[in-house]
């Protein structure tokens, strides 16, 4: 059975990691160690820059973010949308360079690990080294995802696959039970995730709702009726690993 973490810095990310397999109290205390102070982070930041070479990792404790690239024209592409316990740029402790920004898209709560001390720490935990090589590659698992929602399913199957994603992650770090969850995202995120544009989300919106698939009332969603909810997304949760399966 894993420890349970005092700190709340690091308990969303250990109930993430540990749905994947055990940690150990050493593994949890190492966490806890590396990680720096709570740090807020208002709406609308881009707390990781663009061709920035982030000399840390940043941990969301809470609040939403996204991965985007932006266009010269203004426009931008959300790639993944974060949520409690995601290390959002884990994977730059090897790029360097980062070849994209992440954005807070609601008031956030952050804390960095720098990475001198990540490095020491995935030397000494070889376990807890693969446990966080898993998550990355989860990430990358999500990514191929969107690559193919945003190419081949329709808006109304693109938007109905964010929101059972949205609720499995949510409901593994205690963010969404019984089938419903706070979503405080615009309509124009909604859109920058799926390519389409604000009045196209608000048709589909729409169409969730007349189809009594979901109840969605300002930034509060309920999905109704899962099963065709998933369906018309052609929804298969395999790509998150929700298992456990020793690393």
């Amino acid at each position: 059975m894993n420890a349970v973490p005092t700190d709340p810095t690091i308990r969303t990310l250990v109930d993430k990691l540990a749905l994947r397999d055990r940690l150990s109290p050493e593994e949890i205390a190492a966490l806890d160690k590396v990680l720096g102070p709570p740090k807020e982070v208002r709406s609308g930041a881009d707390f990781v820059q663009r061709h920035g070479h982030p000399t840390h990792s940043t941990l969301l404790i809470s609040g939403f973010a996204a991965r985007h690239v932006s266009l010269a024209d203004g426009g931008r592409q959300i790639t993944e949308i974060n949520v409690d316990g995601d290390f959002v740029d884990l994977h730059s402790l090897l790029m360097k360079q980062m070849d994209h920004g992440v954005q807070a898209l609601t008031d956030c709560v952050i804390a960095q690990a720098p990475h001198a001390e990540l490095i020491a720490l995935t030397e000494n935990h070889p376990h807890l080294a693969r446990l966080l090589w898993l998550d990355t590659l989860i990430d990358a698992a999500i990514h191929r995802q969107w690559l193919a929602v945003i190419g081949r399913r329709s808006g109304l199957g693109g938007l109905a696959h964010l929101l059972c994603e949205l609720y499995l992650r949510l409901e593994v770090v205690g963010q969404a039970e019984d089938r419903s969850f706070r979503l405080p995202l615009t309509q124009s995120v909604l859109g920058d995730m799926l390519g389409l544009s604000t009045v196209h989300i608000n048709r589909l919106v729409a169409e969730l709702r007349a189809q009594g698939l979901v109840n969605w009332t300002g930034g509060q969603v309920e999905i109704l009726d899962w099963p065709r909810l998933a369906a018309i997304a052609e929804f298969d949760p395999a790509y998150l690993r929700l298992q456990r399966e020793p690393v």
